[in-house]
């Protein structure tokens, strides 16, 4: 005989938790079962914000929030206009779990311990009497009667109302394609750049604090700070180019040029700074003075690129490798020849596609009674904090919808 319960959400991940406590919480006489395919959950948060779990981010405003999200974007702003930052924080601290705003934003339990969000989640869920159900990996969904019928590798289960929080999970989205639903083909959202240079091919380690970057022959642009690493290049500049380009990106096979401007100024403007850096310095050697704000090493790198030798002082520049500098600091040209991932946070770009959501309820607008939350639809964010965001604004307004 099959198993009834009221809700079955697929996903012990973040949103999953989520949902399932909210719904279990406000309704208490319904049976509630989580299904996760692995021997425990919320894996995915245990590793986030390398270990720390980036909870959210410190953006109070709708209409700014959903600028980080290269899909999702329109979507979005009604369901932050329901549940977003702040009441994100006030969840948690009514639940004992109180966040931190860090310098660049990002919202962090004071613990420094995803363990604390993980500890929450499972305190939450058996005292609202939510079942978890790991090792029942799910084999198919059958619609049958008004019911779902979900098969696992363990069990067959009903339930009338069904909530689908697997995250980028390729089984999952075939069996929900078999229903009917559309699925964006995935592609990788958040990775760094793969990038052989000698200019770059020493200094790993190396930040310029605020950087242009381009991505040669296309619209992508980014600014912020660059972090070059043993493979090339990573931070906030490179990964918001690799969200907001991961469609365009793909095409290209990670096979692209990109064009950085170290000092955010035009090339003229800054011909005129090394003219009269050559003046004021004129028995300096030109390595050895750093100029822009820049890191020493990075510099000294960009100088020797110029054709400009360790001994040559400021005063014994010609015109030619003023020009060659100027363009070494303002658009230096670098081959990307590939991507990795960054850090373990693998986050994808696809999904169902968000035209047959109803962003009012998260409810899909083809099966009525199946709900989603997560990244199972095609949305995806920038780094810090803003997937999760995501996750937590689409399980508590699936979780107000679905009871209804």
């Amino acid at each position: 005989m099959n198993k009834r319960k009221d809700i079955i959400i697929i996903g012990g991940g973040a949103a999953g938790f989520f949902a399932a406590i909210n719904i279990a919480e406000q309704h208490p006489e319904l049976s509630v079962a989580i299904l996760e395919r692995g021997k425990q959950g919320l894996q995915k948060v245990k590793v986030s914000g390398g270990g720390r779990c980036n909870v959210t981010h410190a953006e109070f405003m709708p209409s700014e929030l959903v600028k980080n999200y290269p899909r999702g974007e329109k979507e979005l702003l009604g369901p932050f206009h329901t549940f977003m930052t702040g009441d994100t924080i006030e969840w948690f601290e009514k639940r004992g779990v109180e966040l931190k705003i860090e310098e660049d934003g990002r919202m962090f339990p004071v613990s420094n311990s995803s363990q604390t969000i993980i500890d929450c989640f499972l305190y939450e869920a058996k005292k609202h009497n939510v079942e978890m159900l790991y090792n029942h990996s799910v084999q198919s969904i059958d619609i049958r009667g008004g019911d779902f019928l979900i098969k696992t590798s363990q069990d067959t289960l009903r339930c009338k109302q069904l909530v689908v929080a697997t995250g980028s999970n390729p089984k999952v989205w075939s069996l929900l394609k078999d229903l009917g639903h559309t699925i964006i083909p995935p592609v990788p959202s958040l990775f760094t750049f793969d990038i052989k240079d000698k200019r770059i091919k020493n200094i790993p380690g190396v930040v310029a604090k605020d950087v242009e970057i381009k991505v040669v022959g296309t619209d992508l642009i980014s600014e912020g700070p660059l972090l070059v690493t043993h493979v090339g290049m990573s931070a906030p500049a490179i990964l918001k180019l690799s969200a907001f380009g991961a469609v365009e990106l793909a095409k290209l096979n990670y096979q692209f040029d990109i064009e950085v401007n170290f000092i955010k100024q035009e090339i003229e403007s800054c011909k005129a700074t090394l003219k009269d850096l050559k003046q004021e310095l004129s028995k300096k050697q030109v390595v050895n003075y750093t100029q822009f704000d820049l890191p020493k090493r990075l510099w000294r790198q960009l100088v020797l690129a110029s054709n400009i030798n360790e001994s040559t002082r400021w005063a014994d520049v010609n015109k030619v490798q003023i020009e060659a500098l100027s363009s070494q600091l303002t658009r230096a040209v670098f081959k990307v020849t590939g991507k990795s991932t960054f850090k373990e946070e693998f986050v994808t770009a696809g999904g169902v596609d968000l035209k047959e959501i109803n962003f009012k309820t998260f409810e899909s607008k083809i099966i009525p009674n199946l709900f989603f939350a997560g990244e199972v639809i095609n949305v995806d964010a920038v780094t810090g904090g803003f997937n999760f965001q995501n996750a937590w604004t689409g399980a508590y307004i699936v979780a107000k919808s679905i009871t209804k």
